[in-house]
């Protein structure tokens, strides 16, 4: 009885090896497969929650203090102004409305609006002066 489970027992290590060979190359995949479908949950993850996160509140406060910042500025000029030009109210109506059109702008190109707007105006300022040369 012995000797049989001995021999059963030794062809099973054998039989097992292959078993164990197939299921490693097996278990190696799925372990990549695994690994590959973890990393794109964590990206997906990761961009809801700077969509979720504190990331947006961020944005918008540093945008709104470029702008506020910069009416500041303009009434802050505006007010000095007047007192030593004695235009007492055109000096400050006059900067704070440049304060607020500054403070647009720097909104603006904070948010990247302003950046395609210049590469497009001077891939047509390049194709008219181009045009221009030619002709001359």
């Amino acid at each position: 009885m012995n000797t049989s489970s001995q021999d059963s027992g030794s062809n099973d290590p054998g039989a097992g090896s292959e078993e164990r060979k197939l299921s490693t190359s097996d278990l190696e995949g799925r372990r990549e497969r695994l690994e590959a479908e973890l990393a794109s949950r964590r990206v997906a993850e990761k961009k809801e929650a700077e969509k979720n996160g504190t990331a947006p509140y961020a944005r918008a406060f540093q945008l709104s203090t470029e702008f506020i910042a910069a009416i500041f500025v303009g009434a802050f000029l505006g007010y000095w102004l007047d007192r030593f030009a004695g235009t007492t109210p055109w000096g400050m109506i006059i900067l704070l409305l440049l304060g607020f059109v500054a403070g647009v702008l720097n909104v603006m190109r904070s948010a990247g609006v302003i950046e395609e707007n210049r590469v497009l105006r001077s891939n047509d300022g390049d194709n008219n002066d181009a045009g221009a040369n030619s002709g001359d």
